[in-house]
């Protein structure tokens, strides 16, 4: 950085042990490392394996980026031996035990907090690791929230979770409050995020972790959010208004990957070899396929897979498809069916985990069915595409009404009510085939709706890449974040 002495900056990143928030933390330490400063990522064992040659890769051009292992107490609280990532969970249910084994590791880390060298400046923690800011005081050390949503989507659980929506007899459709936009959900859709009474876990639990949270922020230096001011605005500043901190939008952090391993190696082993991949896409004709994935946490009813998969099938358009978890049953009517050899003139289906960020770079992807995770709703924006909407879970639906109802760049499939992980079986198929061939078919047509839609995707896709490059808008807050902090430095 011009003019800034960055050698002695020494950042800490404890991300959550979850895909979607630990991807976008890795990105962001080779972002700070770009900057001169020094790197150390907290994590466990499991995690590290995850994106170990990520790390390796940049350090060896030149940036300085540690991984830290601490040892994930999973027996303790009743978790399977060497269960240390939300995906490895086999239900939501037990995702309290989870947060309970990441408290236990404030013992070791603050153990490594007394060694490490050079001391370190900054602390950039999950907003789910409440408890890292009172270790952050404890060793006069600033600490920085790291948000993995949208600033719109914290806004509007903010807004929700303070209003009086929730109470007895009041409708099932409801305005969220105090935003710019009018914005419609149903408290079906939202109802398990900001009232711990709608969850199937325990309420009272679920209550003080977010009150957790709350304080924890209160206290915190700021906050981090991988988003670009150019997308949200006006929520990127209201957000801040109502916390009463600084937001510092760095995203869309992804975008520091610049070349194909990089891409492929990103967040986990890919499942396909990226050559394979990329020939197959070369083979079609530009913005023509459509890119399905669901998620890290994706799991569907086997009614449901095959409902997706006989709409692939049947619409007009060639897909690439990522299953990341399959029932056996699921895995029987693939073979029974003969499904691969049937649409492998069409289709292109990775089992396990996909080169995501490499792929909807590619000219032949013409529209991404998500699930709405913001990491996925991101990339798909970065990569300039309309998007076709199936959230399942969690802050996914607040991310549906901003990409459908206040950008305009998607087409939702409708579905009415979460599928949390755990409870697939029991919710079934919310979604037809019917209805799903409809919507892809509408997503990729070229009528003037559809034409419209495109035409906005593409250009937030080329404000997102600018906001990334030298002199945009995130390039600039990134420097002003590391500038604050080295303020922060003792004299």
């Amino acid at each position: 950085m011009d003019n800034l002495d960055t050698q002695n900056l020494h950042f800490i990143l404890f991300p959550l042990m979850a895909q979607g928030h630990t991807i976008p933390m890795v990105d962001i330490a080779k972002l700070l490392s770009q900057r001169g400063a020094a790197v150390t990522i907290i994590t466990t064992p499991v995690n590290a394996l995850r994106f170990q040659a990520t790390v390796t890769r940049a350090v060896q051009g030149g940036r300085n980026i540690k991984v830290v292992q601490l040892n994930f107490p999973s027996e303790q609280v009743g978790l399977p031996k060497g269960c240390e990532n939300f995906d490895m969970l086999s239900t939501h249910q037990l995702g309290g035990q989870f947060l309970a084994a990441t408290i236990l590791l404030r013992e070791p880390f603050e153990t490594f907090l007394q060694d490490v060298k050079p001391p370190p400046s900054c602390i950039l923690s999950d907003m789910c690791l409440p408890w890292t800011t009172d270790v952050a005081f404890k060793f006069h050390i600033p600490r920085l929230v790291f948000h993995g949503p949208s600033c719109f989507s914290l806004l509007s659980m903010h807004n929700l979770f303070k209003s009086k929506l929730f109470d007895e007899g009041s409708s099932e459709n409801i305005l969220v409050p105090g935003l710019p936009h009018k914005v419609e959900v149903t408290k079906t859709k939202v109802e398990g995020m900001v009232k711990p009474s709608g969850s199937s876990q325990d309420p009272a639990a679920m209550n003080a972790f977010l009150e957790q949270i709350q304080e924890s922020e209160k206290k915190a230096f700021g906050i981090v959010a991988n988003t670009f001011e150019e997308l949200e605005p006006e929520y990127i500043e209201e957000y801040a208004n109502v916390k009463g901190k600084k937001v510092w939008s760095i995203g869309p952090a992804s975008q520091c990957n610049k070349d194909v391993l990089e891409k492929v190696e990103r967040g986990n082993k890919a499942s396909i070899n990226e050559h394979d991949c990329l020939n197959w896409l070369g083979a079609r004709e530009p913005s023509s396929v459509l890119y399905v994935c669901l998620g890290s946490l994706a799991r569907l009813a086997t009614s449901q897979l095959i409902e997706l998969g006989l709409a692939l099938e049947e619409s007009n358009l060639p897909f690439i498809w990522c299953v990341r978890y399959k029932t056996e049953e699921f895995d029987k009517w693939i073979l029974d069916e003969n499904f691969e050899e049937r649409t492998k003139g069409k289709g292109l289906i990775i089992w396990g985990w996909a080169p995501q960020v490499l792929i909807l770079s590619h000219k032949a992807i013409g529209g991404f069915l998500t699930h709405c995770g913001w990491n996925s709703t991101l990339e798909g924006i970065t990569a300039g595409l309309p998007l076709l909407t199936w959230p399942l879970f969690a802050e996914q639906f607040l991310n549906e009404a901003l990409v459908v109802q206040i950008l305009r760049i998607a087409v939702s499939l409708g579905a009415e009510r979460p599928t949390l992980f755990g409870e697939e079986e029991k919710v079934g198929v919310l979604v037809k085939k019917d209805d799903i061939k409809m919507a892809a078919e509408k997503l990729m047509d070229g009528g003037d709706e559809g034409r419209e839609r495109r035409e906005r995707a593409i250009v937030l896709g080329d404000e997102a890449k600018k906001a990334m490059e030298d002199g945009g808008s995130s390039y600039l807050n990134m420097n002003l974040l590391v500038k604050e902090i080295l303020a922060q430095a003792p004299v």
